[in-house]
Order: structure tokens, then C-alpha cells, then sequence
């Protein structure tokens, strides 16, 4: 599979969920941005990129995949971006040994009229630890490997068993550095888009939060 550097909402992730019939792991392929069984249209996705894991068992879009299709996504960083002088500046946010992580993950598939299908998938988020408060107040839920057969379970359909895992990641499981403009585009996916650059000064009396 090709590396990636720069993923847009409604494009392809991989994730690994719990086959149906014989419950062992699998690799799938879904559409960034969940598009519920019951939407009339596909575009509800660019709505459905993340998911708050605090309320995801009740919400309709997400309760049903809560109980019956969790999925992890593996990645090795993600972006995250923090205003600074009127700027966004983006960081890329990584484990300090370069080791891939899986985000907590939601699946669903939507059938159109004219016999179309789209299979897709979200990410769930929860507040923020201290490490990422000062550039975002939340964060992926992050599935910990001694966690994954929990996760993926089909047998396990109470969320209220899995609450304990929908916490921030540990203070010391990220780095962050921050990186080019160029990840501002989706047009641009190349490993530059990782590529380290200065921090520029924030101005007096700004906290620099992104949001």
C-alpha cells in the first residue's frame, strides 16, 4: 500500500475490523467521514470525520456502529493545527520511536437507491491531555495494543464496557513537530509535508490555542 502524507476527508483509510462471520481480524478499506445505513445522501460524511466518544453511544449516527462496528485505523501521525499570530501553523504529531498507533474507529455501510454502496469509517475523539491542550482541546482516542481484541469483540455490544478505553492517550505517547504549510493543501501528499520547520514567535499576550 502506498505510503500517505496527507489524507482529505472522503478519501480511502485502511482499518482493521473483525470479520463477520468468522470474527478474525481484517483488513478493510473505508471512506474517510461516516456515512450512517440511514443517510439520504452520501455528503453527510463531510459532517462525520470524528466522533465525540463521550456521546457517541447515544447519538444516532454513531450508536449503532458504537455497538456493532468499531474498527481500528492505524496511522503513524496526524496533524493538528495552532493558531499563532493570525496563522494557523500545522504540527505533526507522532510517537517519539516512529512506531505506528491505532485510532478508536466506527464503520458503516450505506446503500443508495441505484445500487451504489459506500463503506466508511470515523474517529473518535475525547479532551485533550496536557501535551495537546495547547494546541487543540481534543485529541484521538488512542487504542492501547493490549486492547485491540477488546476493541474489536464483536460479542462486546454494551459501550459501557468499553468507556475506560475512550480516555486520552498517555502525557508521554506523542512528540510534536511543528512542520511546512505545505500539508494545508490537500493537493499536496509527499513526505515533505512531515518535514520540521521553525516555530514562529507567538505574539504578546496570545495563548495560542487553536481553537
Amino acid at each position: 500500500m502506498k505510503a500517505r502524507y496527507n489524507i482529505a476527508p472522503t478519501q480511502p483509510i485502511a482499518a482493521v475490523r473483525a470479520n463477520e462471520n468468522s470474527g478474525n481480524r481484517e483488513l478493510a478499506i473505508f471512506s474517510w467521514g461516516l456515512v450512517p445505513f440511514w443517510a439520504k445522501e452520501p455528503s453527510i460524511a463531510h459532517q462525520l470525520l470524528n466522533a465525540r466518544s463521550e456521546t457517541a453511544a447515544v447519538k444516532p449516527a454513531f450508536r449503532g456502529p458504537m455497538r456493532h462496528h468499531r474498527c481500528l485505523i492505524p496511522a503513524d501521525g496526524f496533524y493538528e493545527w495552532k493558531a499563532i499570530g493570525g496563522q494557523k501553523q500545522p504540527y505533526y504529531i507522532r510517537r517519539p520511536d516512529h512506531e505506528p498507533f491505532y485510532f478508536a474507529g466506527l464503520f458503516d455501510h450505506w446503500g443508495s437507491p441505484d445500487g451504489s454502496e459506500i463503506e466508511s469509517a470515523t474517529i473518535l475523539t475525547t479532551a485533550a491531555n496536557d501535551f495537546m491542550t495547547p494546541i487543540h482541546k481534543r485529541m484521538p482516542v488512542i487504542i492501547p495494543e493490549s486492547q485491540y481484541d477488546r476493541w474489536l469483540d464483536p460479542k462486546v455490544q454494551q459501550p459501557a464496557k468499553l468507556a475506560d478505553l475512550l480516555r486520552p492517550a498517555p502525557e508521554d505517547f506523542f512528540i510534536r513537530k511543528p512542520v511546512t504549510p505545505l500539508v494545508n493543501s490537500v493537493r499536496n501528499d509527499m513526505p515533505e509535508c512531515i518535514m520540521p520547520t521553525v516555530e514562529p514567535p507567538s505574539p504578546p499576550n496570545q495563548l495560542g490555542f487553536g481553537f
